[in-house]
């Protein structure tokens, strides 16, 4: 199905940018000031997140199932603030940010101008940067993102207000590299050819595979950056294939490797069997929109869920029994819901909605010496945040355990292979440490 026709099914279940709430019991059915304590001794908390996702435009396929995410993520709070009888409110707002800086900001500030001071996403590190340092740094707005480029890292956040759910890219980079060096039978003397899209993803994820494959004995021949805004790809897909690698790299997103597949297959040269990439063409769709030609074979690493852990395999039947069942599970699902998910406990942790205040919680939540909750124990950790314990938050995607940058730390790979134009999951590696030699 395509991500436009995905984005027509989900609206009928959650408008584009329409509220799910959930309520506890109140006296009077209404959520108090932000931090009044009520008579069970928690705070009174009236929240309101908003979720950026892609619904429409370049990685469009993804934005229905992680907006379904987030909606089944609010109805299980919904649940736990009635179970545990909390006086809490939440709203959560969806607004699409078609992937691109200035509408993702444009969707960051109307989520901001409706009450949010949480926000989920965007998801891509090209919309995140800006919205990080044009909103949610400069107006005290918690945010909490899937986005992976180190330069978040980097940003000038002293109040530690944007946060990720997932690994940055100073581990994915390791891991593929880890991956590639098993599969080829070493990287020693081993020649891989890269090619990714010129933006914060793309560039970033090249220098991090780059520095771990050279490290390992490796080394990139061609290294071929290309504007993803452009029609053709012909002159680049010819660079790429030069001089017979032992595997390719290609680091982009559906839309634009619907242009460069086919022009690598035209070349008569590329072996898509012989190519690795990563996260970004994790997509149930990718044989559709690039023809399977251009993509038989193809491996790669995504951020996944562990398979062996209870509450990743309940989040992931939850998803897909849950309405509208076509809409596929996506990589990146579970960290969405669990973005949801640490947005309302850092308020709770906090006894406030206020963003800077949860910034100051929402990492500590994630790690040790708390004691450890899933997402299915969320009662139990409402009634522990309001006696004012610690709390560890194990979520869909497993453990988090954001460092003190805001980067998770934890957590798994999975190791993704398209096969008969079919997306199949081969294996799940561990997140590897940004000193590859160490293996």
């Amino acid at each position: 199905m395509s991500g436009s026709r995905l984005a027509a099914v989900i609206a009928v279940t959650f408008a584009l940018s329409g509220t799910v709430a959930a309520c506890g019991s109140s006296d009077d059915g209404s959520g108090g000031a932000s931090g009044a304590t009520t008579a069970g001794g928690g705070s009174e908390l009236d929240l309101t997140i908003g979720s950026l996702v892609p619904l429409t435009g370049e990685s469009s396929q993804w934005g229905p199932p992680f907006q379904k995410a987030g909606a089944l993520a609010a109805e299980q709070i919904r649940g736990a603030i009635e179970r545990a009888g909390a006086r809490h409110r939440l709203n959560v707002s969806f607004h699409d940010s078609q992937a691109l800086p200035q509408d993702a900001l444009q969707a960051a500030r109307q989520a901001v101008s409706e009450g949010a001071s949480c926000i989920s996403g965007p998801p891509s590190s090209s919309a995140a940067v800006p919205v990080a340092n044009s909103l949610a740094i400069r107006d005290g707005i918690l945010m909490i993102t899937t986005a992976t480029s180190d330069q978040i890292t980097g940003l000038d956040d002293p109040d530690g207000l944007v946060n990720r759910s997932d690994p940055p890219d100073s581990y994915q980079g390791p891991t593929l590299a880890k991956v590639i060096e098993q599969s080829i039978g070493g990287a020693d003397g081993k020649t891989v050819n890269l090619g990714a899209r010129n933006d914060a993803y793309g560039t970033g994820l090249a220098d991090t595979f780059t520095a771990a494959w050279e490290a390992m004995g490796g080394t990139v021949g061609e290294r071929v950056v290309y504007d993803p805004r452009q029609p053709s790809y012909d002159s680049e897909a010819q660079q790429l294939v030069q001089g017979d690698p032992d595997a390719f790299v290609i680091i982009d997103f559906p839309e634009t490797y619907s242009k460069v597949g086919p022009a690598l297959v035209r070349t008569g040269r590329f072996d898509p069997g012989k190519a690795f990439t990563t996260d970004g063409l994790y997509s149930n769709s990718l044989a559709d929109d690039t023809g399977a030609e251009a993509i038989e074979g193809l491996r790669g690493t995504t951020p996944g869920a562990p398979r062996g852990a209870t509450a990743s395999r309940a989040f992931r039947e939850l998803f897909t029994s849950s309405a509208p069942t076509d809409v596929p599970l996506e990589a990146f699902s579970a960290q969405h819901f669990d973005q949801i998910m640490l947005c309302y406990l850092a308020a709770v942790a906090a006894g406030s909605t206020d963003g800077t205040e949860m910034a100051a919680k929402v990492r500590d939540i994630t790690r040790a010496p708390g004691t450890r909750y899933t997402w299915q124990q969320l009662p139990e950790a409402i009634a522990a945040l309001e006696r004012g314990e610690d709390i560890d938050y194990e979520g869909a995607s497993g453990a988090i355990e954001m460092n003190d940058a805001g980067d998770a730390t934890a957590g798994v790979y999975d190791v993704f292979e398209f096969r008969d134009g079919k997306l199949r999951e081969r294996e799940q590696v561990p997140v590897a440490q940004q000193d590859p030699s160490g293996s």
